[in-house]
């Protein structure tokens, strides 16, 4: 079969990301002994530099790590809503909607620590040493990728004439970043020096110095210049100008916390994802969705995963959230065998346009009154960067790394949030505050209504794959809504396909044509719906499209490369083997590895 590239193999370290400077700096830290968990914290803030567009500091990031001959753990990085963040709050200043940009949006930051205690309690570098290809990068320069001229291209005006320090520094001499030209960022790499040399003073030791900075974060220089900038009043998607609500105590307070997956066995395989704050076990559903004897490429099996994939949706926008005691969300039930073969029978023949969520141990389901009465607001996000309106109104950002080390090591990550569009830049930091609780609705009584305390349901959702106890891929993929139905294709595709080398085809499951439906409300503002619609590559053949059309579904079809931009390892336990894809859609991906 044609792929754009071989599947790497190797016995030394594999490491796979959406862009090549963070696949080459998390192989470089493997070069110098450094693990796994050493080499995505390097990779990680290299990603903030280059992906800018894409995530930062004062973003967000789910983890799963699988530590050799230790259990699983999935890093929750995800900041919760701030002490001031209530319904009343917002609904008193005539919102109907979080809005989708500006400091009212923004959690607490979660990326940073998240990165921090993994570091701590997994790595075995200094933090100085990590953090220098981020400051190398952001200090001397680095050629930004297409997709970032874009962004910053649609919401110039918006820069010019607002979120000035913004302009600043990514339009200069009036001019958004070019490919081929060095950009910079030194205000990020001050940031990081001067980080550095505070921690430094705190005394000698390792995790004496992560544990200074996870302090300056969140109560020395920086936890003062996130608040400031929460104060500021800023225009943001509602059209008006709002402060938000982040406090000193929201930052002093929050740690990032380890939990346990949420899993699903399948075929031999055992499937781990975070928890339904985020929306990882609608890919859990999905699986259980399957009947015994669908067939793997064919017409039908695109449809019967586009109905699967709604009816886990619906799940999602009615069950998860980050609720506690009576409203907690039954995900085992959700898993069950007796709730999915009743589910499945709700898989036709035709193509379904309404949200049909279920009643798990017989609850009865709620909608928002938004997604009740649904509005087609929502665009592809396409290739999995995000889609950015005037106002900077974001769908379908993120980033993904993947790395596995010789030792056994494995880690897959979802960093994203804090993006250039989602807040001015803070001209202390250089970098914007995040805007995640736009995800959370303005209605109480819902597993995802806005909560002081609670985290926003999140779309960000890495993988781990283990087979017979052992782990054995890690993988995801950028996309917000879409990242489950992608990686979903993707899971099938490597566990079902003939094998190369000896090995999963993980190229081949990468490059085998995709598509996403919208049947669902957005997680982003302003959370419209597309009933019926599927985008699909037009690689995945015209018999697959007309027979999708006949059945009727709102077909969409998209250019040859359009879909996902997945990144996935893997290691054979039984020979340790290593091997590595990645997506070559966007033209930035890249696995590394020997």
């Amino acid at each position: 079969m044609f792929t754009t590239r071989p599947t790497l193999h190797g016995t030394f370290g594999m490491a796979s990301s959406t862009h090549w400077l963070a696949s080459s700096t998390a192989m470089a830290v493997l070069e110098d002994d450094g693990n796994a968990y050493d080499a995505a914290v390097a990779a990680a803030f290299v990603l903030h530099v280059v992906e800018p567009h894409l995530n930062g500091p004062a973003g967000e990031v789910p983890v799963i790590l699988a530590p050799v001959g230790k259990p699983v753990r999935v890093l929750c990085g995800q900041g919760t809503a701030p002490a001031g963040a209530s319904i009343g709050h917002y609904t008193g200043l005539g919102l109907k909607l979080v809005p989708g940009t500006g400091p009212l949006a923004a959690a607490v930051p979660g990326a940073f620590d998240a990165w921090l205690v993994l570091l701590r309690d997994y790595g075995t570098k200094p933090l100085e040493q990590l953090l220098g290809y981020a400051i190398g990068y952001a200090e001397n320069g680095h050629s930004p990728v297409e997709r970032l001229t874009e962004t910053v291209q649609t919401v110039r005006e918006l820069f010019k004439t607002e979120w000035t320090s913004s302009a600043e520094l990514y339009l200069p001499s009036g001019q958004p970043p070019v490919p081929g030209r060095l950009f910079t960022n030194p205000a990020l790499a001050g940031t990081w020096r001067r980080l550095l040399a505070e921690a430094k003073t705190a005394g000698p030791g390792r995790e004496t110095r992560i544990e200074a900075a996870r302090s300056i974060w969140r109560e020395g220089f920086i936890a003062e210049a996130l608040i400031r900038a929460a104060a500021r009043p800023t225009l943001d998607t509602s059209g008006g100008r709002h402060s938000g609500t982040l406090s000193g105590d929201d930052l002093a307070r929050w740690s990032a916390t380890y939990e346990e997956p949420r899993t699903y066995d399948w075929q031999g395989w055992t499937v781990c994802k975070a928890g339904p704050w985020s929306q990882g076990p609608s890919l859990l559903q999905q699986l259980a969705l399957l009947p015994a004897d669908l067939e793997y490429g064919t017409p039908d099996y695109a449809h019967t995963l586009i109905e699967g994939s709604k009816l886990a949706m619906a799940d999602r926008e009615v069950w998860y959230g980050d609720a506690r005691g009576a409203e907690s969300v039954p995900v085992g039930t959700l898993l069950s065998a007796a709730y999915n073969t009743g589910r499945r029978t709700l898989i036709g023949e035709s193509a379904s346009y309404e949200l049909r969520p279920g009643s798990p141990d017989g609850r009865t389901p709620r909608l928002s009154e938004h997604a009740s009465s649904p509005v087609d607001a929502t665009p592809a996000p396409g290739t999995g960067e995000p889609t950015v309106a005037g106002d900077g109104g974001t769908r379908g950002d993120t980033c993904h790394l993947d790395v596995v080390d010789r030792w056994g090591n494995m880690v897959s990550a979802t960093p994203s949030g804090g993006w250039l569009q989602s807040n001015p830049v803070i001209p202390e930091l250089g970098f914007p505050l995040g805007s995640r609780l736009q995800m959370a609705w303005l209605e109480p009584g819902l597993p995802n209504s806005l909560t002081p305390g609670r985290r926003p349901r999140t779309t960000l959702s890495p993988s781990l794959a283990l087979r017979n106890g052992e782990p054995v891929l890690a993988f995801g993929t950028p996309g917000g809504d879409s990242q489950d139905q992608w990686q979903t294709h993707f899971f099938l595709a490597a566990a079902l396909r003939a094998p190369v080398r000896g090995g999963l085809d993980l190229q081949g499951a990468i490059d085998a044509p995709n598509w996403h439906n919208d049947s669902f409300p957005s997680s982003f503002h302003p959370r419209g719906t597309r009933p019926g619609s599927v985008t699909v590559e037009s690689r995945i053949g015209q018999d697959t499209i007309d027979e999708l059309r006949r059945r009727g579904h709102a077909v969409t079809v998209g250019a040859p490369w359009s879909e996902g931009r997945l990144c996935a390892v893997a290691r054979d336990p039984e020979s340790g083997m290593l091997s590595a894809g990645a997506n070559p859609r966007g033209m930035q991906g890249y696995a590394v590895g020997r």
